[in-house]
């Protein structure tokens, strides 16, 4: 008989390709899973692997079995969310993906008023790019995901939560520093940098600025704190959301902003989750809790 655990153990290996780090990713040992997956194969009467000592590939039925297992296991995850859904409000643990455009800004903001009104939510946080985290989301391996749309979700709910417009930063002694809004032609005066591509904030800048996506407007930055340095260092300049002015240029006499007056919201803040997802009411209640954490914050930060 197929059992669940040799398609959890199954679909480990399809993440990893690799025998022993799916066996660390199960907590078992290699010769266990190993075993577990023979017994698969020989149940079905067909192989799901390829391996030998170099590489493992999936078979293309092996392929469809794994389908199938994925689809199991979100069906079970769905029946274990079902039943947290009918304890106390954001009583148990969540899996939450957020870019990190947002989430060294948006956590200190939002996470002291959460805990303290539901201290019993464990949160486990992953910090990855948009296209990882939606993969994540269809698969089942987090919960939710928090992404700055306009973003390709295809197949997936989206609840947005929050809007927010770019801020151009330059340095204190470049030309047009000082001005408190700025155009995109007016960008054009500057030398612009943005975030290397796979990055949505640089997709969505270019956008919301109508500029073409060239070597020009990346210098290979995976944060925007880099971003910032070079600024400070009169390299150029930059854009970043209005949620991470505060933390990035605050207290730093060499930088000015500006707000990038073209039409907004320059990107619209979001979870998304899978259709059939079990808690859709308490990323309802998240996402209450988000925006009255950050209504509160910024109303303050602009007395």
């Amino acid at each position: 008989m197929i059992s669940l655990k040799q398609l959890i153990y199954a679909l480990a290996v399809e993440k990893h390709l690799h025998f022993r780090r799916a066996a660390e990713s199960c907590s078992v040992s290699q010769s266990a899973l190993s075993t577990a997956l023979n017994e698969l194969e020989k149940h079905l009467g067909f192989q799901v692997f390829e391996r030998d000592n170099k590489k493992v590939l999936v078979t293309p039925i092996g392929q469809q079995v794994l389908d199938k297992a994925q689809s199991i296991k979100l069906q079970l995850d769905d029946l274990y969310k079902l039943a947290d859904a009918q304890r106390s409000e954001l009583s148990y643990s969540m899996s939450i993906g957020i870019i990190p455009t947002i989430a060294p800004y948006l956590l200190p903001i939002v996470l002291p008023e959460l805990t303290k009104n539901y201290p019993q939510l464990e949160l486990k946080i992953v910090e990855e790019q948009s296209h990882v985290l939606v993969d994540k989301v269809r698969r089942g391996e987090i919960d939710t995901a928090i992404l700055a749309l306009p973003y390709t979700c295809d197949g997936l709910l989206s609840f947005e939560f929050w809007q927010e417009d770019f801020y151009w930063i330059t340095h204190t002694d470049e030309m047009l520093a000082g001005c408190t809004e700025i155009t995109a032609d007016e960008l054009g005066q500057s030398k612009l940098m943005l975030l290397q591509d796979g990055h949505c904030l640089k997709d969505q800048a270019l956008s919301v600025c109508k500029l073409p996506n060239s070597e020009q407007h990346s210098v290979g930055a995976t944060s925007l704190n880099t971003l910032i340095q070079l600024v400070a260092g009169k390299m150029g300049t930059t854009l970043i959301p209005e949620m991470a002015l505060e933390q990035l240029i605050k207290n730093n006499p060499f930088l000015s902003e500006a707000r990038l007056s073209e039409p907004g919201p320059h990107r619209r803040i979001a979870f998304i989750v899978r259709p059939n997802y079990t808690g859709v009411n308490n990323i309802e209640l998240l996402m209450s809790q988000f925006k009255t954490s950050l209504k509160h914050h910024f109303q303050k930060s602009r007395i």
